[in-house]
């Protein structure tokens, strides 16, 4: 694949919940801000525990995309911007100023977002958005239910849409203090006070925040600085469409059929922190365009075709199980291109995603999905279990970077998961348990 930038229907433009603010005057910026299926508008969360490297990454990435045709803005972290103009610590010794601050630094974040937003897709080149940590990373100092009551009084919306619909990858990077003590710094940010303990602390409570976001990348410490700038590099490429060095995003598990965790309050330890979804994922019918050639699924499976198809992810209350608290959509379209293959991606609205169930392939079964995500030891993970056409069957995701010299993969796997074995791609394995495989009705 050449050094291109993406293709304009590739993948997510914007969140659901910007303005419209066209200005109407008939312009270039009018016309380009008014289409729908303009060139693709990225935004991006740099997020983490202190020093974990967000400063270098944004100036990294923000240089790398740019020199291959994007345009790009950077989104400060709204507290450290509100700080350094003269927000002081002192403000916190009036009870209850928390929740005010909070609030302040959560609407300066936002509207600062969807203003840039605006610009980008006014300017009508393919473009990414750099968020210096994301509207999630305030339920670390507010809560969740303070949070949630703000963004159903000040915003009205929740958290479901502002976690879930509002950016097109999480990318935390651990803080240094965890599992790089030496290079452990504050030095480089002034309104920064955490010792190494309290760090850590804030890392993972940071990763808890958007646990359930459907591209959460974690970027460790396994390797030096140079290393984990890297690796959040390819993982950018992957997603806008650049050449890569990652030969697959997700390692595969078969999970014992006897033991699948139906119920993850019963199974899951105490100490990890899970989200659950309902998924339905129904596949188009292909146009003369993409009906030739291989490609994968969303889930990196194999297939003797490109195809597309429309996902709804329902969000479910961990307290009964079965309650909704919110549903996003998604178009995949899955094409291939000089052998290698090519996922493009864009949120939709429910009227959108209603009107191409209208064209579903109907010589496939529409696929049910009951999906667990979580976080262990630094890695994201999702079980992906089977409702409908097929029953008890349970596969485990793990988002991992394959190894350049031998494309293999470390995982760490769970163990209060019982895992029957590590699914290959191949054919064989693609057939029982790839969803694409698995919908074909005459299967």
């Amino acid at each position: 694949m050449s050094e291109t930038t993406p293709n304009p229907s590739s993948t997510t433009t914007t969140a659901s919940d910007v303005p419209n603010t066209s200005y109407g005057g008939g312009t270039e910026a009018d016309v380009n801000f008014s289409n729908p299926q303009g060139p693709p508008v990225f935004r991006f969360v740099m997020t983490g525990g202190p020093c974990g490297g967000k400063t270098t990454a944004l100036a990294r990435v923000f240089s790398f995309l740019r020199e291959r045709g994007f345009e790009v803005i950077t989104c400060p972290e709204a507290y450290t911007l509100l700080v350094s103009n003269g927000m002081s610590a002192h403000l916190f010794s009036t009870p209850g100023m928390d929740t005010y601050i909070q609030s302040a630094v959560l609407d300066t974040q936002m509207t600062l977002e969807d203003s840039v937003q605006n610009v980008l897709k006014a300017r009508g080149k393919p473009s990414v958005i750099l968020c210096d940590r994301g509207s999630m990373d305030g339920t670390v100092y507010m809560g969740q239910e303070k949070f949630a009551k703000y963004l159903l009084e000040s915003r009205k919306t929740d958290i479901v849409q502002v976690r879930d619909n509002r950016y097109d990858a999480i990318f935390h990077l651990v803080t240094a203090a965890d599992g790089a003590l030496n290079y452990y710094s504050l030095d480089n940010n002034a309104v920064r006070t955490e010792t190494p303990e309290q760090a850590i602390e804030v890392d993972r409570k940071t990763q808890k925040a958007w646990v359930g976001h459907p591209h959460l990348y974690v970027i460790d410490n396994s390797t030096d600085f140079e290393g984990k700038m890297s690796r959040l590099v390819d993982v950018i490429c992957k997603i806008v469409g650049l050449p890569s060095n990652l030969k697959r995003r997700s390692a595969k598990f078969l999970l014992q059929p006897s033991s699948l965790p139906l119920d993850p309050a019963q199974i899951f330890p105490p100490d990890i922190d899970y989200q659950l979804f309902d998924v339905e994922k129904v596949y188009l019918q292909r146009s003369p365009s993409t009906s030739s050639s291989s490609g994968e699924d969303d889930n990196g499976n194999s297939s003797d075709e490109n195809y597309g198809f429309v996902r709804k992810r329902n969000v479910i209350d961990l307290k009964d199980g079965t309650s909704i608290l919110g549903t996003t959509f998604q178009l995949t379209t899955v094409t291939m291109s000089g052998g290698e293959m090519i996922e493009q991606k864009r949120i939709i609205s429910e009227r959108e995603y209603l009107t191409a169930v209208m064209s579903r392939d109907t010589s496939r079964h529409v696929i049910e999905q009951r999906r667990i995500s979580f976080l262990y030891k630094l890695q994201s993970f999702t079980i992906h279990i089977y409702k409908q056409p097929v029953a008890h069957i349970g596969v485990l995701h793990a988002q991992v970077e394959a190894k350049e010299s031998s494309g293999e993969q470390d995982v760490e796997l769970p163990p209060f998961l019982k895992v029957e074995r590590q699914l290959l791609n191949s054919e064989q394995d693609e057939s029982m348990y790839g969803a694409y495989s698995i919908s074909r009705i005459d299967k």
